[in-house]
Formats: structure tokens, C-alpha cells, sequence
């Protein structure tokens, strides 16, 4: 588990068919090295992945096909957002953040204000637009992001991304057109499941528990009398 707080950048350099080697700077190092072991897990552009081997200035992870498939790791050497594993009684300053991205989408502009970069994203993946909201939680390359705005299907997003955010992670390097690994927010998975599907044990019924069997029927004055608002 992560929360979205990138640590630093790192260099992705593939290795062989399954492994992935990262290195650090000197400084990224000192953050994240230290208390890495092997078998730990970092978050390497938002992907989930498990440390064999420790290098002085970096370490080596495994990528599983899968995780190639679905993910934009190991095509070629590439700068990544690198965040190591929340632990128990750390501040959770972004959101739960799983490390298991649900597709990808790219980058259509990037458009500085006086305040901050907003950043526009495209996904043709129905499993990600599904759980982007407006002013929802999502992760983009790892990183913990607000929805500021998005059309009605959640294919097309805007996000706002503070100059430090954006100074300190590989959103700098982006261009229209790059791809970004992306995550939903974890809660709204579990949202949906209980809502499409309803609770089947025995002790935990629709009747018992009086939720609504439809998004439809989530409405401000059911949340309200719940204890949600």
C-alpha cells in the first residue's frame, strides 16, 4: 500500500525479459535506501513491484508480462516516480494507493498558470474511466492527484498539479502524447462491487445493511441520514 506521495526519481533501465533495474541519485538514495530489503515493495511509476536484489545507488525489481502489458514499464529507459511502502503509523498525506494500475492514458496538454500546471489526460480504458470523478482521487504515474474536472464518461480528465508536485516528479518530462500508468481510487472498486453486486453473506444483507441497489439511489439525503455527510 502507497499514498501517492512520490519520494523521488529514479532511472528505469531494462534488464532482461522480467527484471528491471532502477538507479538513484545520491539524494533519491538517502530517502529510499536506507530501510530497503529485499522482498520489499516500491512503487516505480505507480506499479507495484518487488525488490531482488539491492545495488548501491538503486535496486532490481521483477515485472511480470502482465504488468507489462498493462503498464508503460520496461519499453526503454525512462525516468519513474519512486515511492516505497507505507508503513504502519506514517502519515497518509495523498490517498490508498495500491500500486495495481488499471490501464493507461496520455497526456493531451499541459498548461502553466500562475498557481499551478493544469494537466489534461485521455484513457482509452473503460476500467480506468469508470471510477474518475470530478474532485475524485486518482494516480498518475504514482502520484496522488485531485480530478478537477472531467467529461461524463471519465475519459478525458484535468488535473492540478502544484509547481513542487510537478518539479519533483517525471510529470516535468511528459509531452503531449506520452503515456502515464493510471489507478482508481480503491475505495470507489469497493463502492461499486457492493452496489452492482450486493453483500451475499449471511450475516450482511441489502435488507440489513438498507443500502440502495443503485447509483442512482446514492443520493445527499441517503448519505446524510447514513452518517456520511
Amino acid at each position: 500500500m502507497f499514498t501517492g506521495l512520490v519520494q523521488g526519481l529514479g532511472t528505469l533501465q531494462p534488464i532482461d525479459s522480467d527484471q528491471l533495474q532502477i538507479t538513484c541519485s545520491p539524494q533519491v538514495s538517502g530517502l529510499i535506501m536506507p530501510d530497503l530489503a529485499l522482498g520489499d515493495s516500491v512503487a516505480v511509476d505507480g506499479v507495484c513491484l518487488s525488490v531482488v536484489d539491492i545495488l548501491p545507488q538503486g535496486f532490481i525489481a521483477v515485472a511480470s508480462p502482465e504488468t507489462r502489458d498493462r503498464s508503460t514499464l520496461g519499453s526503454s529507459a525512462q525516468h519513474v516516480n519512486l515511492e516505497t511502502s507505507l508503513k504502519v503509523g506514517s502519515k497518509l498525506g495523498g490517498h490508498f494507493v495500491t500500486g495495481h494500475v488499471d490501464g493507461t492514458g496520455t497526456l493531451q496538454s499541459a498548461v502553466q498558470t500562475a498557481t499551478s500546471w493544469e494537466m489534461t489526460f485521455h484513457t482509452a480504458s473503460a476500467q480506468v474511466a469508470r471510477y474518475v470523478v470530478s474532485k475524485g482521487s486518482i494516480a498518475v504515474n504514482g502520484i496522488s492527484l485531485t480530478v478537477a474536472d472531467c467529461n461524463p464518461e471519465g475519459s478525458c480528465f484535468t488535473v492540478a498539479v502544484i509547481p513542487l508536485t510537478y518539479a519533483e516528479t517525471n510529470l516535468q518530462y511528459l509531452i503531449p502524447g506520452s503515456l502515464v500508468n493510471l489507478e482508481g481510487d480503491i475505495l470507489g472498486k469497493y463502492v461499486e462491487k457492493f452496489l452492482r453486486s450486493g453483500v451475499t453473506h449471511q450475516d450482511l444483507s441489502w435488507d440489513s445493511l438498507e443500502m440502495p441497489r443503485s447509483p442512482e439511489n446514492m443520493t445527499p439525503t441517503f448519505l446524510a441520514e447514513h452518517g456520511y455527510l
